[in-house]
């Protein structure tokens, strides 16, 4: 299964395509809260709003992965996601316009709403997206800045060896010791007594921390800045504990809901240490001391 976003060669021809001919940008107010990538709220002559992300000409793969993640998010039915409308190229810059998702008040019960709706989205049919495999995805994609190769595995720990930790360790060997990357090899090879397979592939967010989604008008969470693949649903959950947790309501919802395997806590960890070795290879070595922690944990 491949989704295929619509390409323009301008912003205003984008706009126009969704609106109508005769509908201009009137007004281009910044959104903060990325790095990577330049936002904005566009308002448009007719009182519609539009959400856009930019980025130099040669970074829209970047666009089209994230199109791809958030349309597979949303073909699960269990947790909203903007709507894509389109990507392309406009002068020096690539861009990707998107359905503006205006700020609303939580509902009383938001964050267990949010876990159960993550917990029926890993328990939604995905095995369209991983070809021959298990687990994976259609195409590689990003994680952050960071290439995430998503190439299908029959396994979960495998997969989680072959195409997580290894392209990262990978990556940043130049910041670790003769020692230190010992220690690392003996990990790979023990990863098959330190994880478990899950108990069916589920599709993940992939990027699942407090700044990757927004409340809607709806006051249900949305989805956002997606790194998707088919993988274990705790990576999505330990990710979600890497940065200070979601609030207790979350995990009770997600639960109840999806029910907890023996042993998380024990593994959490480890499946973190793929999101600490890509903020090393991304940001520097300020990482470098979380990293040596999960490693000394582990060894």
């Amino acid at each position: 299964m491949e989704y295929a976003v619509k390409q323009f060669s301008s912003l205003q021809e984008a706009v126009e395509a969704v609106y109508g001919e005769p509908v201009q940008i009137t007004r281009r107010d910044p959104l903060a809260g990325g790095d990577i990538n330049r936002a904005y709220m566009l308002s448009l002559s007719d009182g519609h709003k539009l959400f856009v992300k930019e980025n130099a000409a040669e970074k829209m793969s970047f666009f089209v992965r994230e199109a791809e993640g958030l349309q597979a998010i949303r073909d699960s039915g269990a947790i909203s996601v903007p709507e894509v409308y389109a990507c392309g190229k406009d002068g020096s810059d690539s861009f990707l316009l998107m359905e503006y998702i205006t700020p609303g008040k939580k509902i009383a019960d938001f964050y267990e709403d949010f876990g159960r709706r993550l917990a029926l989205m890993h328990c939604a049919d995905c095995s369209a997206y991983t070809g021959d495999g298990k687990f994976g995805f259609i195409s590689d994609n990003y994680i952050g800045a960071g290439y995430q190769v998503n190439t299908p595995e029959d396994s979960w720990i495998g997969f989680f060896r072959k195409r997580r930790l290894l392209p990262q360790i990978r990556r940043a060997e130049k910041c670790f010791n003769s020692g230190e990357l010992k220690v690392l090899d003996r990990l790979l090879e023990k990863l098959d007594e330190l994880l478990v397979e899950p108990y069916h592939p589920a599709l993940l967010h992939g990027d699942l921390w407090s700044g990757n989604y927004l409340t809607g008008s709806d006051g249900r969470a949305w989805l956002i800045d997606p790194a998707v693949y088919v993988g274990h649903p705790e990576a999505d959950i330990a990710m979600t504990e890497l940065f200070g947790g979601f609030p207790r309501a979350f995990y009770k919802g997600y639960y109840e809901q999806q029910g907890k395997e023996p042993g998380y806590e024990d593994r959490r960890d480890l499946y973190n240490l793929y999101h600490l070795l890509n903020h090393l290879n991304l940001f520097g070595t300020t990482y470098l001391g979380a990293v040596l922690a999960v490693l000394r944990k582990y060894s």
